[in-house]
């Protein structure tokens, strides 16, 4: 029978995640077939299957630590907030539908044998199930019909890590707070207590664990460090998001839309030394950056919109016409173009003028592109770069005859080109490494600096790096023989 541990968070950014991630890798490491597991995942950053289904990148990047393929049934309900209120709701990796949040909240019951389902299949196969819960478990109004925290633990009869981020303060708080709030057979689930993200020495906690251990009854399994890993994030609580200044001699700047979507295109940018890459929301901080992405967006209408109202267009179109580099990825893409038109309501509805740097028009459709693409640079300052990608996106772009960026698979074209004006739709189009090495390459000469070496390294090796660096910190600090004692093992 296969043995599960779920890890649950006191709030959002606990660290569930990455915790999730590292057990992932150090049962692998140990020889047990395992693999991860979020009934319901909130993120704008998603991921196209080898079976064209969408999930949530965060269960991609434990199913790699895992070294697994990806697949949908480790994620069976994903939404996409496309406003405060609403979201698109993909169940297996295909929209369901766009909701309100009150009509959602109405119909997660009726999900549950999807949610079942996908969990028997995958502890068919497997030694181990990882199960990371969502927010916290004592968000008391939505407890009634939980589907991802107590309620999904109970579902599936799974032991529960309770984890507190020390570096936002007040972990004893958290974690005794949370334990209050839940009623007693939740309790009793709760193997253990993990403190996350501590920087400095453990033994200067003290006596806050032994305390904590007295006032709820649950042993604190391990204080974790904080561990500067680059493993891919899944929503916009994300730090790189935070990050204004990147002193390196190349300055990359990506525009923060309100509603921005796999940001994770940009981790390989990040991870070349010639290459500052950070994250801008207003013209007081746009600068004179050597390249400017305008990155992928749930909703492209309003954000537009947004560009629009805030400035940023008009500052955006200014260093296109003094020579700066623009690159636009999905919805930066269709952005780029002439005008945006959604007669289907696909995004509410209407009609806005594009920046007009690209030539030729974006027609929304509520039908939704899911394709894994491989494909090279066309003829231009970064040609011949080898890319595996993948498309997620409603509606196509009549590039109105433009060179194309790229040349896929089956030799037909893909995205545009004007000048210094890139458009794709082409996700991941990073991560083979090759172009990264060819633009940095491209924006030095233009620079007049030195070129500099650097192997490409892909970005699943750079990952796969970080992966047992993480999972050896957690090792190291997690009672482990604990966790297998709360799984039978």
């Amino acid at each position: 029978m296969v043995k599960r541990i779920m890890v649950q968070g006191t709030m959002s950014g606990a660290g569930k995640s990455l915790l999730a991630t590292a057990l992932c890798r150090i049962f692998k490491q140990d020889g047990y077939r395992v693999a991860p597991f979020k009934s319901q995942n909130m993120a704008l950053n998603s991921y196209i299957t080898r079976d064209g289904l969408e999930m949530g990148r965060a269960q991609v990047a434990q199913a790699w630590a895992a070294g697994q393929e990806p697949d949908v049934r480790m994620n069976p309900i994903l939404l996409k907030p496309s406003s405060d209120t609403g979201s698109q709701v993909i169940v297996n990796g295909r929209v369901r539908g766009q909701y309100p949040a009150r009509e959602y909240f109405k119909m997660k019951k009726a999900l549950v044998p999807e949610i079942l389902a996908a969990f028997d299949s995958l502890a068919a196969e497997n030694d181990i199930i990882v199960i990371e819960g969502a927010g916290s478990p004592a968000e008391i109004n939505l407890k009634k019909d939980d589907i991802v925290n107590m309620g999904l633990a109970q579902m599936t009869d799974s032991p529960v890590l309770l984890v507190g981020d020390i570096d936002r303060g007040g972990v004893f708080a958290q974690l005794y707070g949370t334990v209050a709030l839940l009623e007693e057979a939740e309790r009793a689930r709760i193997a253990g207590l993990v403190i996350n993200k501590f920087r400095g020495d453990p033994s200067l906690l003290a006596p806050g664990p032994q305390m904590l251990e007295e006032k709820t009854g649950i042993s604190v399994l391990g204080v974790v460090p904080f561990v500067p890993v680059e493993i891919d994030d899944e929503d916009s609580l994300a730090p790189r998001l935070g990050r204004h200044d990147a002193h390196r001699p190349l300055d990359v700047a990506v525009v923060r839309l309100p509603r921005i979507s796999n940001f994770t295109d940009f981790a390989p940018l990040e991870n070349h030394p010639a290459l500052g890459v950070r994250y801008v929301d207003s013209p007081a901080h746009l600068g004179q950056p050597d390249l400017l992405i305008l990155p992928g967006t749930k909703s492209t209408l309003s954000d537009l919109l947004w560009l629009r109202q805030c400035g940023l267009e008009a500052q955006i179109q200014k260093l296109a016409a003094g020579g700066t580099p623009i690159l636009g990825v999905c919805g930066g893409f269709q952005m780029l173009g002439e005008k945006i038109s959604d007669p289907e309501g696909a995004e509410g509805g209407g009609e806005l003028r594009g920046l007009g740097l690209l030539p030729g028009s974006t027609v929304f459709s509520r039908e939704k592109a899911r394709t894994r693409v491989q494909a090279r640079t066309a003829p231009g300052p970064w040609e011949g770069a080898r890319l595996e990608g993948y498309e997620i996106h409603m509606g196509r772009t009549d590039t109105a005859g433009a060179a194309p960026f790229c040349t896929l698979e089956n030799g037909q074209p893909e995205g545009a080109v004007q000048g210094l004006v890139f458009g794709t739709y082409l996700h991941g189009l990073f991560d083979t490494g090759e172009l990264t090495e060819k633009l940095a390459a491209w924006l030095l000469e233009r620079k007049g600096l030195a070129p500099q070496d650097a192997r490409p390294q892909s970005h699943r090796e750079h990952q796969e790096g970080q992966f047992d660096i993480l999972a050896q910190a957690v090792r190291g600090s997690l009672d482990m023989a604990a966790v297998y004692r709360a799984m039978g093992l």
